[in-house]
């Protein structure tokens, strides 16, 4: 039976390739959609990950740094300051800004900190050092790529000149990459002092975490703290709704197509050896060996597709990265296997759809 498929589908060598091209892009889709949420939900969330404070406090309305507003005066800064328990709090300033080289514009999530408390800063340099002066600033290593600034250089940041000493990793967002400034220059930008986004809070040795959560919440009005695991949750899940919904709507048409496609193949066989099925139908081949005879051509259709579509997309997606630097893709064998295993479900049922046809395939055709 292995053969004889094998014999079928290569009666017809360019639709053959054309198939098999056509289901391999539909995997390339597949593959890409997955990679590049692994590397959105890793970017988006890497800087809350690698910054590990013991509360976030927040404005009471504000849940998450991705998409939420907060504002934190300088009075309420200097009290969390002083709240039992409480070992370090460093307030970090985000704001939205752009930054102009030559004719080009590109947005930027810019984070004010104090590189002297220990918290706020990048995850991971990839070359130089965090900024220590006002005029200074680390840039996002996707966002640097993408413009092509180098190190050293003067970077025009809405009219000022600040000097590039650092190149940070895990700061890209996909629709917009983290710049990394004093806190001092970012509150200079929007000439408010004294503000924050978010105060990170370090407790003291064996201080626990609750009283002191209670304490900023219940005794300074309109703010809600966080611990980690919660913060880090609220943030995913605002990156996964606003997100996911894309991902799925277009990884649903990729898997429709995919389907379709392959039904229509293997129905064309069946009606282009309509009267070879007669036969074998005469000569007292069951049922199940017909149908088998389908399943095992959709089977091998979809390996050989496999195949090619992991050929193109590594190659694919370093071209992607290298034109677009902050598309971030990132892949596992896991997710390579779950599409895998995905094809191998959809020719399934792209052949118990065609194989509805043999049911109309009578023995007198055979004479015919």
């Amino acid at each position: 039976m292995d053969m004889y498929a094998v014999r079928t589908l290569r009666s017809q060598p360019l639709r053959l390739a054309l198939t098999v091209g056509g289901i391999a892009l539909c995997i390339v889709l597949m593959l890409f959609l997955l990679a590049v949420y692994r590397g959105v939900a890793d970017g988006s969330v890497e800087y809350i990950r690698q910054n590990r404070a013991d509360l976030w406090v927040l404005q009471d309305n504000a849940t998450n740094i991705l998409r939420g507003s907060s504002l934190i005066r300088p009075e309420q800064i200097l009290a969390i300051s002083r709240a039992p328990g409480v070992r370090t709090a460093a307030p970090v300033l985000f704001l939205l800004s752009t930054i102009r080289r030559g004719d080009r514009v590109g947005t930027i999530f810019l984070t004010g900190f104090d590189p002297g408390a220990g918290l706020g800063g990048p995850p991971a340099l990839a070359w130089g050092r965090g900024p220590r002066a006002d005029d200074e600033i680390v840039l996002d290593r996707s966002f640097a790529m993408k413009f092509g600034f180098k190190a050293g250089e003067e970077v025009d940041l809405q009219g000022r000149r600040l000097k590039l000493v650092g190149i940070s990793r895990g700061t890209n967002a996909f629709v917009i990459q983290y710049a990394f400034v004093t806190p001092r220059f970012a509150r200079d930008l929007i000439g408010v002092p004294g503000l924050a986004t978010c105060v990170m809070v370090n407790a003291e040795p064996g201080a626990e975490i609750g009283p002191i959560r209670e304490e900023i919440c219940d005794v300074l009005a309109g703010l809600q703290a966080y611990d980690q695991a919660t913060f880090l949750a609220n943030n995913v899940h605002e990156m996964r709704s606003g997100f996911l919904p894309l991902l799925y709507t277009v990884a649903a048409i990729g898997s429709v197509v995919l389907t379709a496609i392959l039904s229509l193949l293997l129905s064309v066989n069946i009606l282009e050896r309509r009267k070879d099925f007669a036969i074998l139908k005469t000569l007292g081949a069951p049922s199940g060996f017909l149908w088998g005879l389908v399943v095992k051509q959709a089977a091998l259709i979809a390996s050989v597709s496999c195949a090619a579509a992991l050929a193109l997309f590594f190659p694919l997606v370093r071209l992607i990265e290298r034109v677009s630097p902050e598309v971030t893709a990132k892949s596992t064998p896991g997710q390579v296997a779950g599409v895998a295993a995905a094809v191998l479900l959809m020719s399934l049922a792209s052949s118990l759809a065609a194989v509805r046809r043999l049911r109309r395939i009578y023995v007198l055709e055979a004479f015919s």
